[in-house]
């Protein structure tokens, strides 16, 4: 299906969309898992951020990082060293000009030293013998759009598309199994991204046998590790991404996207039983 039959629908069913230009795929009504993110927060968290798009420095930084592995995207440019303010900070006239023209141009403005980071996580990347593997054959940044059974359209940009598996590169703070399972994976809900991906490529008769998450450290020696899920968290994740569909679809409806609670009462919370013991009230324990 073509660019200009996608943005021609007027509901979304399946589709496999290569080439489609980032602006059209984000714009595009569809429920992303990362719209689901926020809708289990809070519908006024998804309506918000629809309505505001925003970047931020990690966003700027991950993107680029995917266009040096992946090949296609946004290439990071560097910011010249004698435009940025004594400090280092990009706040300059300057600066700010600079940015503001690479961002026009299609580009990703970093400063020298993260663009160097760049380059040093791609060439340990390199040398990771499974996560090649992985990327030696398919292609890059394919959109995929389905009709979700709550009866809302839903949608997904995979990372990395091969004849058997679904690649998904993220760069964090650690690349410990244990703690991609523990802490960061839950946090980021990545067992909703993997359920939905694997959902929109059964949904278009992609023969896809596994997800893997390639996840590396943003810190030297730039650690990289090949993660996959299991059925278990696989099974949550699509649970979620159900309920937010149903969501989604209530609040589309009905017009009124509601925050955390409702707006007519108190909502009374208990402290969770660390915070009680005795051994806890110490003054470092508590924010300024």
């Amino acid at each position: 299906m073509s660019t200009t039959e996608l943005a021609g629908w007027d509901e979304i069913r399946a589709a496999i969309v290569r080439n489609l230009p980032e602006e059209d795929y984000y714009s595009n009504p569809a429920l992303s898992a990362s719209g689901a993110k926020l809708l289990l927060k809070a519908p006024a968290l998804f309506r918000h951020r629809q309505d505001h798009p925003k970047t931020s420095k990690a966003f700027d930084f991950g993107h680029a990082a995917h266009t040096k592995v992946l090949g296609v995207g946004k290439p990071a440019v560097a910011i010249p060293d004698e435009v940025l303010a004594s400090n280092g900070a990009a706040s300059t006239v300057a600066a700010k000009a600079f940015i503001a023209g690479a961002r026009a141009a299609g580009q990703v403005p970093l400063k020298s030293d993260e663009v160097a980071q760049i380059d040093a996580m791609a060439d340990q990347l390199a040398s990771h013998t499974l996560a090649m593997r992985l990327l030696s054959e398919g292609e890059p940044e394919v959109s995929l759009f389905a009709q979700h059974e709550a009866g809302v359209g839903v949608r997904g940009r995979l990372d990395w598309l091969s004849p058997r598996i679904v690649t998904d590169y993220k760069t964090s703070t650690s690349a410990d199994p244990n703690v991609f399972a523990r802490v960061t994976a839950p946090a980021y809900g990545y067992h909703i991204s993997a359920a939905n991906y694997l959902d929109l490529c059964a949904a278009n008769d992609l023969d896809v046998a596994g997800f893997a998450f390639i996840v590396q450290e943003k810190e030297p020696p730039y650690l990289v590790e090949v993660i996959e899920l299991d059925d278990e968290a696989i099974a949550r994740g699509r649970e979620l991404m159900s309920r937010a569909a149903e969501i989604f679809r209530d609040c589309t409806a009905a017009g009124t996207w509601p925050g955390y609670g409702r707006v007519d009462r108190w909502t009374t919370v208990s402290l969770p039983p660390w915070a009680l013991r005795d051994d806890f009230q110490h003054e470092e324990h508590f924010a300024s």
